[in-house]
């Protein structure tokens, strides 16, 4: 595997778009700002959270 193809492996490569209403998506990112977290990554941890919850 060249570096180019290594380097591209670990990149996340899949996109969930989400329609919210703007000051409920404003305030989200406020207060992962506040927390020192971002909301991709609060995003990320409900749904790993989420699944493994649900798996069987």
């Amino acid at each position: 595997m060249s570096k180019k193809e290594s380097k591209g492996a670990s990149k996340k490569n899949s996109q969930l778009v989400l329609r919210l209403d703007k000051a409920e998506r404003d305030a989200f990112v406020e207060l992962c700002k506040e927390l020192d977290t971002s909301a991709a990554r609060e995003i990320r941890r409900f749904i790993r959270g989420f699944m493994k919850e649900h798996q069987d």
